[in-house]
């Protein structure tokens, strides 16, 4: 296999996976803290690669797979093949954790910007969605380059920082990850970050074109769950580095960059945390312009070219609404709440009916499709 070929496949699944992921799963740092650290340093890593990641790994194999199988490529069709009407379920608990997201990263940026540059938050939420709006006008040829891009950048930025973490902080890190400290309820926490950190795979099919078989959709699965989690475990490790003092932080990300003293590598974290916020919000409304322009062609018609920005700017306007309300608050109540409803409309019918249709190798229609 070509090496090209190779990374269309494999690799830009999961690519595009953890670039929408970030923003709304790990890249401020307070969702390691809610679901992971604040269980214990120990018991939180061990949730992270052993729940966590497995979760994600799993599940992402078998939607990348089933995504082939019955050659479905945005959400509202995959997820009608496999809930059949009750598709309008999971559209619902999309939108609500789209309006979260975004609202999330609307707070995060404004949040970055204000403790970074001293920039007023308002103006920070502003520059975040104007930055979404433009990756979105450009489609899925815009979106998987730029997604692609800032991931390299993404990684070389994260190992710069574990790296300097473990110079400053590393007997501490390891003295604090061998206490073994387990806090009750982290395998359910574990759990509850996997659950609604899943509900992005169905919006993100459209890179599954470039998957040519069953089979190669359960690797690019099981390597998209790796390629999402690496940059958590090494933010979460130097994280660890100002525990028990990071748990009360709003942006702990920004109290550990201040703890490592180098302003320089500072504002290159927050230009790269600030890249993938923009990621996350473009990659998820992309996905419900996928969902439209899907509609459209069923009915043999081309989407208007006006609604891509219409539907942008109709979200993020509600998002920015909804960041007043702050940081914490939106991870620990609103995540938390909208957890259960992807697990029953998504994870579980995957997980069964999207199994048994994959090893089929069969549509939901009786249609065998090539494998």
């Amino acid at each position: 296999m070509k090496l090209a070929s190779f990374y269309r496949q494999y690799l830009i699944p999961g690519i595009v996976f953890q670039s929408v992921v970030i923003g709304g799963g790990y890249g401020t740092g307070r969702e390691l803290v809610e679901f992971f650290l604040r269980y214990g340093p120990t018991a939180g890593l061990v949730s992270m690669i052993f729940v966590a990641m497995v979760i994600w790994s799993a599940v992402a194999a078998v939607s990348f797979a089933f995504a082939h199988v019955c050659e479905t490529y945005d959400y509202r069709r995959f997820i009608q093949r496999l809930l059949g009407r009750g598709w309008v379920l999971y559209e619902a608990c999309y939108v609500i954790l789209l309006l979260l997201v975004l609202a999330v990263t609307g707070a995060a940026a404004g949040q970055i910007l204000l403790e970074t540059f001293g920039v007023p938050y308002a103006v920070g939420v502003l520059t975040i969605m104007v930055a979404v709006s433009l990756v979105v006008l450009g489609g899925s040829a815009v979106v998987e380059p730029v997604f692609a891009v800032w991931s390299f950048v993404l990684y070389a930025v994260y190992i710069i920082l574990v790296v300097f973490a473990f110079v400053r902080f590393g007997d501490h890190i390891v003295a604090t990850v061998s206490a073994g400290e387990f806090r009750e309820g982290w395998l359910l926490a574990g759990m509850r970050y996997a659950g609604y950190n899943l509900c992005i795979i169905p919006a993100i099919l459209f890179v599954c074109r470039h998957v040519e078989s069953s089979k190669g959709g359960l690797i690019a699965g099981v390597l998209a769950g790796a390629i999402g989690m690496i940059p958590a475990i090494l933010l979460y490790l130097a994280m660890v580095g100002q525990y028990p003092a990071i748990v009360d932080q709003t942006v702990p990300a920004n109290f550990l960059l201040g703890a490592l003293g180098s302003r320089w590598f500072q504002i290159a974290f927050q230009i790269t945390l600030f890249g993938t916020l923009v990621e996350t919000g473009s990659g998820m409304i992309h996905a419900v312009n996928e969902r439209i322009a899907g509609a459209y062609e069923e009915r043999n018609h081309e989407m208007p070219r006006l609604l891509r920005p219409a539907a942008a700017i109709a979200f993020l306007a509600a998002g920015a609404a909804l960041s007043s309300f702050g940081l914490v608050d939106l991870i620990a109540k609103g995540y938390g709440t909208v957890t259960w409803g992807f697990l029953l409309v998504y994870v579980l019918p995957i997980l069964t009916i999207g199994v048994y249709r994959v090893a089929r190798g069969r549509s939901d229609s009786g249609a065998t499709v090539r494998s």
